[in-house]
C-alpha cells in the first residue's frame, strides 16, 4: 500500500466518527493496540525533543524500508505516533521524505490538538523524516 493509499484509509476510518470524543478514543484504541517499545530502546536518544510527553522512537532500516516503533507515556500521544507509524512505516527513505502527510488537516487532527501536542506531532514528524534522511545518505 502505498503512503497515500493509507493515508485516504486513515481520513475513512475518522470520517465514520462526528463527535471529537469519539476520535480521541479511536486514538487511544490505535495507540493501545500497538506494540509495546522493548525496554531496551527507551534511551534518551530515542526521546523526541520537543513532545511534551515522552515519547521514544525507534527506527530500524532492513530490506530498503524503514520500521518504526515507539512508545509513549500518554494516551492520546501514543495514538498519534500510532498513526504516522502506520503511515510512514515499511516504507523507503525516499518515499517517507516526499510524503505529503495530508491526513493531519483532513482528519481535523491538528485543530483539535492543544499547542503543545500540535508542537510535538510535528517533532515525531520531524524525527521520523531525519531517520529517512539519514538512512537515505547511508544507503547510496
Amino acid at each position: 500500500m502505498t503512503i497515500n493509499e493509507i493515508q485516504d484509509e486513515i481520513i475513512e476510518e475518522f470520517s465514520d466518527f462526528t463527535d471529537w470524543m469519539d476520535k480521541y478514543q479511536l486514538l487511544i484504541d490505535l495507540g493501545n493496540e500497538q506494540a509495546s517499545l522493548d525496554d531496551k530502546y527507551k534511551t534518551e536518544s530515542n526521546l523526541i525533543d520537543g513532545c511534551q510527553s515522552r515519547v521514544w522512537l525507534q527506527a530500524d532500516y532492513h530490506d530498503g524500508v524503514i520500521d518504526f516503533t515507539a512508545e509513549s507515556d500518554a494516551l492520546i500521544v501514543k495514538g498519534i505516533v500510532a498513526l504516522l507509524i502506520r503511515v510512514l512505516g515499511g516504507h523507503t527513505p525516499a518515499e517517507i521524505l516526499d510524503a505529503e502527510l495530508y491526513f493531519i488537516d483532513r482528519i481535523g487532527l491538528k485543530d483539535h490538538l492543544s499547542p503543545t501536542r500540535s508542537n510535538g506531532l510535528l517533532a515525531m514528524v520531524k524525527q521520523m523524516r531525519m531517520y529517512a534522511l539519514a538512512y537515505k545518505v547511508k544507503g547510496e
